[in-house]
């Protein structure tokens, strides 16, 4: 009903005001899990695509006919295949990025960028991708990025740090992990991948050396019966007396 209802109002919008209210209440709805990361996602595009045709019919006061905007437009991020794209993202959170306590408050694709952020934080001890390759390699949307990463802020597993600059563009955002318990997967992830690759590697052995295979002696006693020591015996106690 929900996604219908969205479906319509998008359509019949006529203003950017309405389609900037309707964005909040699309991804107000997906974070209160009324949308899935697919319906969401859909939705996203076709206001994107809504917005951009109301925008190409606005001429601004003072702006020539035929140029829409004195800034260049930005390039959209879309994904070449979108059954690859879900496919990524539901490897990657169903791939444990973090406890199932905590994986428990968030969808599939918020939980598909986190795990993309911990992948950084644990190789470089902080993430500073830009959003845009975060959601490329999430397999989502630039706004579902955006609304994972805030909202596991909100929940005080993470930090931002913002880097503005004034008068140029700004660096891409610092993302630090404070949550101890994640911090304490992911090292037991780490300990496990190199586990099972000091594992799969073969054993070094040294050049013109033979192996020695030391004999277990718990079974060499258990395959001895226990008649046979006390016939040798007296044998033996006859060739050491005088």
């Amino acid at each position: 009903m929900f996604h219908a209802a969205m479906k319509a109002a998008i359509e019949d919008a006529r203003t950017l005001a309405q389609m900037d209210a309707l964005s909040r209440q699309l991804w107000q709805g997906h974070g209160s899990g009324v949308l899935g990361d697919e319906d969401a996602q859909a939705l996203a595009e076709r206001l994107h695509g809504r917005r951009s045709a109301i925008r190409d019919g606005i001429r601004p006061v003072g702006i020539p006919a035929g140029r829409a905007s004195l800034f260049p437009p930005r390039a959209r991020s879309a994904s070449p295949d979108r059954a690859a794209s879900r496919d990524r993202r539901r490897l990657l959170a169903c791939s444990g990025p973090m406890p199932p306590a905590l994986a428990a408050r968030f969808t599939t694709g918020q939980l598909a960028v986190l795990r993309i952020v911990g992948d950084e934080v644990a190789t470089k001890g902080v993430c500073g991708l830009c959003v845009d390759a975060i959601a490329a390699r999430a397999g989502v949307c630039r706004r579902l990025a955006q609304a994972a990463i805030r909202l596991a802020e909100g929940d005080g597993l993470l930090t931002i740090e913002e880097r503005r600059h004034e008068g140029r563009k700004n660096s891409p955002n610092l993302v630090r992990i404070i949550s101890r318990e994640w911090q304490a997967w992911m090292r037991r992830g780490r300990r496990g991948s190199h586990r099972e690759q000091t594992e799969a590697a073969p054993p070094v052995q040294g050049i013109g050396c033979k192996p020695i295979h030391p004999t277990d002696k718990g079974i060499t006693l258990g395959m001895i019966s226990p008649a046979e020591p006390s016939k040798k015996l007296p044998e033996r106690q006859s060739q050491t007396r005088p």
